[in-house]
């Protein structure tokens, strides 16, 4: 699929985000911030104005100390996180279900970027090898409601994530995907 190569977890692996019973525990736990596309640090920077109104004051504070973004240990630039825990861009709603600042910006008409592409990809992941960029499926222990969601709901995450991986590989990408994952599906039968 030219410059990218799939794992066939991709393709053969259900999931659907299930926020009512993990509350969106990924953008709270981890060893570091979400992974950040040097573009996107610029465009959090000049719009962080626009989004610093729906965020709490713990990640407004720990922005104004830091940045919006510091390197992680393999030296990759990564969102800045409130006392080495969540995501300096997450705020609670009623129901304790973590949301995005930047997305909610983005949903309400502030800014015209989503949230970053790791964090819309998720759980799909962008390795590289050599000079190929690598799709993979991350498997994470608070993500099993999600993969139950999506074992009963019967969606591949190729299905799942089509919005956000037409974003950052574009649609002819989607197509072809499609187009693969069928051919893997039927040389499984």
């Amino acid at each position: 699929m030219g410059e990218q190569l799939v794992s066939s977890q991709v393709f053969e692996r259900k999931f659907v985000c299930d926020l009512n019973a993990c509350k969106g525990a990924c953008c709270i736990e981890g060893n570091s911030g979400a992974p950040l596309q040097l573009q996107e640090i610029d465009l959090l920077e000049d719009h962080f104005d626009k989004i610093e109104p729906f965020m709490r004051e713990e990640g407004k504070n720990a922005v104004q100390e830091s940045g919006v973004f510091y390197m992680d240990d393999e030296n990759e630039p990564v969102t800045t996180l409130v006392n080495g825990a969540e995501c300096a861009f997450v705020y609670f709603d009623e129901k304790g279900i973590t949301k995005c600042s930047i997305e909610t910006a983005y949903r309400d008409g502030k800014i015209d970027f989503n949230k970053p592409q790791s964090c819309h990809l998720y759980p799909i992941r962008i390795k590289r090898l050599h000079d190929k960029k690598v799709l993979t499926f991350e498997e994470w222990e608070i993500c099993a409601p999600a993969c139950a969601c999506g074992e009963q709901l019967d969606l591949p995450v190729y299905k799942f994530l089509q919005e956000p991986i037409k974003r950052v590989f574009g649609e002819k990408f989607v197509d072809e995907l499609a187009l693969v994952a069928e051919q893997w599906i039927l040389s499984r039968k």
